[in-house]
């Protein structure tokens, strides 16, 4: 668990640790440099209680303290913790029983809720409810490049997968969203579970709210990365759908890598223009029929079920023919 700055709701989140209902736990907690009473509070916790450490981050940053904590643990199932948030009573019972049933190759997670002294806003509410829509289908990798489609503090992992994808070493940012590439890059299978495995605080001093590394373009950075590396196939041409901002930027990106791509889109004003050289088409005028990579980057509802209809009809599958990217 890395600590910044989290003094005002670190004593609560380590009391809902301790109150869990399987007692066999350990908590490694890495103070990254903290200026509040962070590393006093986890000091007085940890003199009471056996199963909590703290270390102070010789770095700077949440890998490097992601790292730290993962060289201090001796656990063969390995979770993560934000230091602002809460566990459920049976967060970690209810994800160890499937996990152990499961056995390795399988990653678990479950249902999340935010809560919020303010309200919690139509962003986050919207990513929990999709969120937990990926849980009830357990169609996780589906969605893969939509969002992060795991939440950083709510999966349960044995310890020999975590390792065998990298766990912290690598330094790539959003460091949570890239282990989820990590995951489907070594075949593991997400297993949802009903049960809420995590309580999201939102709050104004939130990381992902104020730091520059979970800033929109390095997710669209990311993905693009893994794009590349895990479904780029010369004889496999890319598509992509859509001409607004986040699809110019894509097409941009495929332009400096020399990438072949057809470009389409559904708003007949962008039909037929040149943009960077580019031809927009109608998804009418492309042959679908070949073996395709499509790169949907269209967001609004109306759109989207459109678009999943069409390539329906064409017998595109989601999560291998095309995948959504917003």
């Amino acid at each position: 668990m890395p600590v910044f700055n989290a003094a005002s709701y670190l004593r609560a989140c380590l009391i809902s640790i301790q109150k869990q209902s399987l007692q066999n736990w350990e908590l490694v907690a890495i103070n990254d440099h903290s200026t509040d009473d962070s590393e006093s509070i986890l000091s007085e916790f940890a003199a009471t209680d056996s199963r909590i450490s703290f270390f102070n981050n010789k770095e700077k940053g949440i890998i490097p303290a992601l790292k730290l904590a993962f060289h201090h643990s001796k656990g063969n199932l390995i979770t993560r913790m934000d230091a602002d948030d809460l566990m459920p009573i049976d967060k970690l019972a209810n994800l160890q029983q499937v996990l152990l049933e499961k056995g390795p190759g399988h990653v678990i997670t479950g249902s999340v809720a935010y809560f919020s002294d303010s309200g919690v806003k139509d962003g986050y509410r919207n990513y929990e409810h999709w969120l937990n829509g990926l849980v009830q289908q357990n169609n996780h990798f589906e969605d893969l490049y939509r969002e992060c489609v795991l939440p950083s503090p709510a999966w349960l992992v044995h310890r020999e997968d975590l390792i065998a994808a990298g766990a912290f070493e690598i330094d790539r940012y959003p460091e949570d969203y890239d282990l989820c590439f990590r995951f489907y890059e070594k075949g593991f299978k997400i297993i949802g579970i009903p049960e809420t495995v995590h309580l999201w605080r939102d709050h104004p001093d939130r990381t992902s709210r104020n730091n520059p590394i979970y800033a929109d373009q390095n997710y669209l950075d990311l993905k693009l990365y893994w794009l590349i590396k895990l479904h780029y196939d010369p004889q496999r041409p890319f598509v992509i759908w859509g001409a607004g901002k986040k699809g110019k930027l894509m097409a941009q990106y495929f332009l400096k890598k020399q990438l072949f791509f057809h470009w389409i889109t559904n708003n007949s004003k962008k039909q037929d223009i040149n943009i960077y050289d580019q031809i927009l088409i109608s998804p009418e005028d492309l042959d679908f029929d070949q073996n395709l990579m499509i790169l949907i980057l269209v967001a609004t509802p109306s759109a989207r079920e459109e678009i999943e209809d069409f390539l329906s009809k064409k017998n595109k599958q989601r999560g291998k023919d095309y995948f959504w990217f917003c």
